[in-house]
């Protein structure tokens, strides 16, 4: 919970001065009456009640003041509500080094299954499609609704060889550009979720590999599309090519750049589980908006509750308010 106003927080001074001087009237008020009353008389005359219950008008009545305080400071609460209307574009790499297994049992199914336990978290009025690379990008499904056909498409990813990491990017921004707008006019936020073991190596046109997609990161940005990328699988990560071991170590570095690039956040994951929490992670943020609710009506009919108790208790035991 948060205040809109927290400074105001400083007049719950106000009540603890109180509870502190009513909870010295007490004590002088004891020493008071064990001094000057004969205390075999007054408990002869004094009216059979529990002691506790004369302190419960002034609990609830300094209660009532507390929560008054607060109230006045404009408590809120922050609430995670699904996005009406969104565009993602999972943009995965299918490159040869996802068959390595130094995450079990191999980048590409732990990436596929990560995938799917993603999409089926989304709210359902977001449009998902997927767009794989290797050598060559592909849009394997346009944005769509459809949960069923975006777990097929995930399902039939296959490897090839290259990293074409540009080429991905450019291809997902196509597909968002072809999302048509709403009635009025307005297209739906999108965002990129770009998902890669290693460094680009792949160009496109006359651009080297790099060059490529520092192109393409910029032009993410023009469009307003943040990338949040994240860098998958290990530093001891190898494949096996005509009986050859090559090391195929992940390359955060490389993803962090387009991130920061595009306004994006960054992940890693060395698990299949690190994994799951990454997206869990981004689902939260590119899924939902987060709004912020004023509870200051609760808490000040919260106080009114309070302060009629007050005056109730005193009424019911003390025969007077004051």
């Amino acid at each position: 919970m948060t205040f809109l106003s927290s400074w105001r927080l400083l007049l719950l001074v106000i009540p603890i001065a109180l509870a502190v001087g009513y909870f010295f009237m007490l004590r002088r008020r004891q020493e008071v009456s064990a001094r000057f009353t004969s205390v075999d008389l007054l408990a002869s005359v004094a009216p059979k009640r529990s002691g506790w219950q004369r302190h419960i008008p002034w609990v609830a009545l300094l209660a009532a003041v507390g929560v008054c305080a607060i109230a006045f400071a404009q408590p809120a609460w922050a609430m995670k509500v699904p996005k009406e209307r969104a565009t993602i574009m999972l943009t995965l790499d299918t490159s040869a080094s996802m068959s390595s297994d130094d995450v079990s049992p191999s980048r590409l199914a732990a990436a596929q299954q990560a995938a799917r336990n993603f999409v089926s978290q989304l709210p359902t009025t977001l449009q998902v499609g997927l767009v794989t690379f290797d050598r060559n990008a592909k849009l394997a499904l346009p944005p769509t609704t459809d949960r069923a056909a975006l777990t097929s498409a995930i399902d039939a990813m296959a490897m090839g060889t290259g990293t074409a990491t540009g080429s991905g990017l450019d291809l997902a921004l196509q597909a968002i550009a072809g999302v048509p707008p709403a009635a009025d006019g307005t297209k739906a936020p999108a965002a990129i979720v770009l998902m890669s073991d290693g460094t680009p190596t792949v160009g496109s046109g006359n651009l080297d590999p790099d060059q490529s997609v520092q192109e393409s990161a910029t032009r993410a940005k023009d469009a307003g599309v943040p990338v949040t990328t994240i860098a998958f699988g290990t530093d001891n990560g190898t494949v096996t090519v005509d009986g050859r071991t090559i090391p195929v170590p992940y390359d955060p570095a490389a993803m962090a750049s387009i991130a920061e690039a595009t306004g994006g956040s960054t992940f890693t994951a060395q698990t299949a589980s690190e994994l799951g929490s990454v997206y869990d992670e981004i689902g939260g943020s590119v899924g939902y908006d987060t709004q912020t609710v004023e509870l200051t009506v609760a808490f000040a009919g919260l106080a009114f509750l309070l302060a009629s108790l007050a005056a109730g208790a005193a009424l019911l035991w003390n025969q007077h308010i004051a």
